[in-house]
C-alpha cells in the first residue's frame, strides 16, 4: 500500500502555531450538528485468575463498570471539548441505555433535547477488559431501518437543530437512522446555510452524500464501495471517482501512512501520522469528524482541518477507550512535533 502514496506533507510548515492556536480560540462558540448513530459504550474491567468449568473460556471477575458515550455521541462530546455547542440528532430506546446516554450527555454540558425516543433498544457495546485487553464485545442493537414514523420525527429534529447550525456532520454506522431521506434533508439544509459538510459513511447509503464538504471513508471501505482499487500515485484517475460521490474532498484514513487528503481536481496531500504511542484506536475516527467539522466551522481550509484532526488522532489513540481531546493536547503534539520530538 504504501508504495503508491504521495510524498507526505510537513505539517508544522503548512500550519503555523499562530494559526493553529486562532483556528482552536475561534471553535469556542461555533454550534456543530452530529446527525446520526449515537451508543452507548460500556466497559468492564477485572481479572482473569482462571478457567470456566462451563467452556474453555475465562471467567473475569469484574472489579469495575465504567459507562461513555460511543459513535456520533463520541463525535458530540469532542466537539463539546473543543468548546463548541453540539448538537446530537439520534435514535435512542425508551430503555436504561437512553437515559444513560442522555445523562452522559447532559453531564457534559451537551444538549440532549434533540435526540429522538424510539421502540427499539439503545445501541449497545459492552467491552469486557483483563488487564487493559479486550476479551470479548457484546453488542446489543437493532440496525434495522427506522419506520416511517420515527423518520419523520427525524427530519423535524434535524430542521430544528439546523436553523443556526455553524457545521454539519453526517455520522453513518449502518443502524438505520441516515436513511437517503434523512441524509437528503440534512445536506439541503446545510447548503441553503452555506456551512460545511462532513461525513463517515458506511456501506449502506455510501453514494448518498453529494454536496459534501469532507467525505471520510477508510481506504477499504472506499475500494470496496467502488469494487477497485485506489492508486493516490495517479490523481488523474481520481475524478471518476469524485463524479460519482459528488464531494469535494475525500479525507482517506490510511493506518500508519497516517491520512490522505483528496481534492476534487486531483491534488493530493498525504499527512504523517502524529502518534507518539498506539495504546488504543477505538474513538479516533470519531475524533478526526468531530475536529474536521469544527476547524471548518471555525474558519479552516479542509487542508488545515485534516491536519489539525491528525494531531487529534494521534492524541487519542494514545488513551484507553473512546476519549476526548482537548485544544491543548493539540497543541502540545503540535509543538512536539514542530520540535522534531
Amino acid at each position: 500500500m504504501s508504495s503508491d502514496l504521495p510524498a507526505p506533507l510537513a505539517p508544522h510548515t503548512a500550519l503555523s502555531r499562530a494559526r493553529l492556536d486562532a483556528l482552536l480560540a475561534a471553535a469556542a462558540g461555533r454550534r456543530v450538528v452530529v446527525v446520526g448513530d449515537a451508543m452507548l459504550d460500556v466497559y468492564l474491567r477485572g481479572d482473569v485468575e482462571r478457567i470456566s468449568p462451563e467452556a474453555p473460556v475465562p471467567v473475569v471477575r469484574v472489579r469495575e463498570r465504567r459507562e461513555a458515550l460511543g459513535g456520533a455521541a463520541n463525535v458530540a462530546q469532542n466537539i463539546g471539548a473543543l468548546g463548541a455547542t453540539a448538537t446530537l440528532v439520534a435514535a435512542v430506546g425508551d430503555d436504561r441505555g437512553g437515559e444513560a446516554l442522555r445523562t452522559l450527555l447532559e453531564a457534559r454540558a451537551l444538549r440532549s433535547d434533540a435526540l429522538v425516543t424510539v421502540a427499539r433498544p439503545t445501541t449497545a457495546k459492552t467491552r469486557v477488559l483483563a488487564r487493559a485487553q479486550q476479551v470479548v464485545r457484546v453488542d446489543e442493537e437493532d440496525d434495522s431501518d427506522l419506520s416511517l414514523d420515527d423518520v419523520t420525527r427525524v427530519r423535524a429534529a434535524v430542521a430544528r437543530a439546523m436553523a443556526d447550525a455553524d457545521a454539519l456532520v453526517l455520522e453513518d454506522y449502518n443502524k438505520g437512522v441516515l436513511l437517503p431521506v434523512v441524509i437528503d434533508d440534512a445536506i439541503a439544509h446545510a447548503r441553503r446555510r452555506g456551512i460545511p459538510i462532513v461525513v463517515d459513511p458506511k456501506y449502506r447509503h455510501f453514494f448518498a452524500y453529494r454536496g459534501a464538504t469532507i467525505f471520510k471513508p477508510n481506504r477499504r471501505e472506499l475500494e470496496s464501495a467502488l469494487g477497485a482499487a485506489v492508486d493516490l500515485a495517479q490523481p488523474d484517475a481520481l475524478p471518476a471517482t469524485f463524479a460519482r460521490l459528488g464531494v469535494e474532498h475525500l479525507l482517506l484514513t490510511l493506518g500508519e501512512h497516517g491520512m490522505a487528503l483528496v481534492a476534487a481536481d486531483g491534488v493530493v496531500h498525504r499527512i504523517p501520522t502524529t502518534a507518539r504511542e498506539v495504546y488504543d484506536v477505538v474513538g479516533a475516527g470519531d475524533t478526526v469528524t468531530a475536529y474536521l467539522a469544527t476547524m471548518l466551522a471555525a474558519g479552516a481550509s479542509a487542508i488545515e482541518a485534516a491536519i489539525i484532526a491528525n494531531y487529534a488522532a494521534g492524541v487519542e489513540v494514545g488513551k484507553l477507550g473512546a476519549q476526548t481531546v482537548a485544544p491543548a493536547e493539540v497543541l502540545e503534539a503540535y509543538d512536539h512535533h514542530a520540535l522534531g520530538g
